[in-house]
């Protein structure tokens, strides 16, 4: 085995692993940043395949746009990590 195979079969088990961490993850941004490590591994996978545009276009879009947009998004919106109350009808309850 040369070092290229080595480093693919690394990169690949990486990759599985930040997949597996951001389907279970609870918290979103968490699994934001792990689909960002997914797209910049896939970005080199590509880069090593010999298609540097499509490496380009893939860190880009990928790691760059869709991290931003999603992290804008989560921000924007409610989080029900940081919900510590509860409301039954017109009462409050706190945890």
């Amino acid at each position: 085995m040369d070092i290229l195979t080595i480093s693919i079969i690394i990169m690949a088990i990486l990759q599985i692993g930040a997949a597996i961490y951001a389907v279970i993850q609870k918290d979103l941004l968490y699994a934001v940043i792990a689909t960002s490590v997914i797209s910049l591994i896939l970005s080199i996978f590509f880069y090593v395949l010999q298609a540097p545009d499509v490496a380009l276009t893939e860190a880009a879009i990928g790691v760059a746009l869709t991290t931003i947009v999603f992290v804008i998004t989560i921000r924007n919106t409610e989080r029900h990590e940081d919900k510590r109350h509860v409301k039954i009808g017109n009462k409050i309850i706190k945890k």
